[in-house]
C-alpha cells in the first residue's frame, strides 16, 4: 500500500527534528578543556580531571579531539591521507610555520569533531600511536577543545540536539 500525502506529513513531524550543525573546529571561542600528554595517564583519568577544573569538559557536548604527533617530514602526506579515512584533518596551528628539527621531525596536529568519552578517546589514542610508530614517529599527546562556557550557555551554538 502506497503512503499517502497525509501519512508522510505525520512521519516527518515525528522524525524530522532539527539538528544543529556540528561543532566548527575553527571557532574562536574554543578552549582546551582536557589534555593528556603523559603516556601513563589513562584517558578516563584525564577526562575526570577535565570535568573537575575550569574550563570544564562537558561530556554530552561535541569536542574537537586533537592528536599531537612528531613525524618525519617525508611521512606527512602519508599520515594525512591515512587519518583522513577516519575523518581527521590536519589542524592549522601557530607552529605550522616552524621548521623541522635537525632530524627532519615536525610536530603535526590532527583533529576531528566528536562526542568524547574514555573508550573512544583511548581507541583513537592507540590508533594514533600505531600510525606514528609505522611512520617512524611518536605521539606527543592529545587534547580536546570545546566552546567556552559563556558561548555554550548563550546561544547553544555548536551543540547537537536530539
Amino acid at each position: 500500500m502506497a503512503a499517502t500525502h497525509q501519512s508522510r506529513r505525520w512521519y516527518l513531524r515525528i522524525f524530522n527534528r532539527k539538528v544543529s550543525p556540528p561543532l566548527d573546529p575553527s571557532r574562536d571561542d574554543l578552549e582546551i578543556v582536557v589534555e593528556g600528554f603523559d603516556d601513563v595517564e589513562s584517558c578516563s583519568a584525564a577526562l575526570e580531571r577535565g570535568a573537575s577544573v575550569e574550563p570544564r569538559w562537558q561530556p554530552d557536548s561535541e569536542a574537537v579531539l586533537r592528536h599531537h604527533l612528531d613525524l618525519p617530514e617525508v611521512a606527512l602526506d602519508d599520515a594525512e591521507s591515512i587519518v583522513a579515512q577516519d575523518g581527521y584533518r590536519r589542524a592549522v596551528t601557530a607552529s605550522d610555520g616552524a621548521s623541522s628539527d635537525d632530524e627532519g621531525v615536525v610536530r603535526v596536529v590532527f583533529e576531528r569533531v566528536q562526542v568524547l568519552d574514555a573508550l573512544h578517546c583511548s581507541q583513537e589514542r592507540s590508533r594514533m600511536a600505531g600510525l606514528a610508530q609505522r611512520l617512524g614517529g611518536s605521539v606527543a599527546g592529545w587534547d580536546a577543545l570545546q566552546p567556552s562556557a559563556a558561548a555554550q550557555s548563550g546561544s547553544g551554538k555548536g551543540r547537537r540536539t536530539v
